[in-house]
């Protein structure tokens, strides 16, 4: 399973992610909603990798001393052809791809096969998921649902998910 550091929202905008992902539900579409998982919140990974040691934790106090930060929940995006994945798109701003690459440098040497390409910066796409395993028949329903204008929030924690444990740590 992978790893990964994550940004947590403060509690409106996730609260504001939950309503969507309840509007999935009550679609009867795919929804990070039907994830039980007590870990399972709105987050935006900055970066990814097979691995990543918990030594990285004390050093990702320093980006964690940055927040809160401010985030604008934009536009709905997808991912993928056959199987889609159905996300936000989180305007980035220069604060967020300083965090980004901040995360980046502090966690490459404790990831022993190095970041996924997709998470290194320059590459990376800031979202926050609604729906993983949509038919590309049912995004137009999918889109109707989670229908909305774009919303300020901030970023107010930062975690480390450990996906071989299924434990998260907490940072901030």
């Amino acid at each position: 399973m992978a790893h990964s550091v994550e940004l947590l929202f403060d509690s409106d905008a996730e609260d504001a992610i939950r309503r969507q992902w309840a509007a999935l539900v009550e679609a009867g579409l795919p929804s990070q909603a039907h994830h039980r998982s007590p870990t399972n919140r709105p987050h935006v990974t900055l970066t990814v990798a097979e691995r990543i040691d918990a030594g990285v934790d004390e050093d990702l106090r320093a980006p964690a001393g940055l927040l809160p930060l401010a985030c604008r929940i934009g536009a709905p995006v997808v991912f993928g052809r056959k199987s889609l994945v159905l996300a936000r798109l989180i305007v980035p701003d220069a604060g967020l791809l300083r965090m980004q690459e901040s995360v980046d440098a502090i966690c490459g040497p404790h990831m022993p096969s190095g970041p996924f390409p997709h998470a290194r910066p320059g590459q990376w796409t800031p979202h926050v998921t609604l729906a993983r395993r949509l038919a590309p028949g049912d995004l137009a329903a999918a889109l109707d649902a989670v229908y909305a204008d774009t919303a300020d929030g901030t970023f107010a924690g930062l975690r480390r998910w450990d996906g071989d444990a299924r434990v998260d740590t907490l940072i901030t």
